[in-house]
């Protein structure tokens, strides 16, 4: 076999196994999933939850009363939040469901939020 065949195979042989190892870990050049990142919720109203998805990673929001800061990280049409840090202030008639949220999940165009035991606690739409 001549030098210049060797090389040509090695050239298909590196491409086929590049493109075999992206389509074994699930890659396919295109995101399966909305991006999330950006505002969920009605900003500045108070009493409503809303909530800011940086593209950093970080979280900042509102549960309507209380300021909350966190970190999330999405897979595919799931959002899991980390630890959140809250204000603590005592104000009346709001639900502080956001607070609790853990996971999220994208469904059409909504964010529902779900509790540490997988209950659905709350919903947010996107902020256009």
């Amino acid at each position: 076999m001549n030098r210049s065949r060797v090389t040509a195979s090695i050239v298909v042989l590196t491409l086929a196994g590049a493109l075999l190892g992206a389509c074994a870990d699930g890659t396919t050049g295109s995101a399966s999933a909305e991006d999330v990142a950006g505002l969920w919720g009605m900003q500045d109203t108070e009493g409503i939850a809303s909530l800011e998805l940086a593209e950093d990673g970080t979280a900042t929001g509102t549960d309507g009363c209380n300021r909350m800061v966190g970190t999330w990280k999405q897979n595919d049409t799931q959002v899991a939040f980390g630890e959140w840090a809250t204000t603590r202030m005592a104000c009346q008639s709001v639900d502080t469901w956001l607070s609790l949220s853990v996971k999220a999940t994208l469904e059409g165009e909504n964010l529902v939020f779900v509790d540490e035991n997988g209950i659905e606690i709350g919903t947010l739409q996107p902020n256009s």
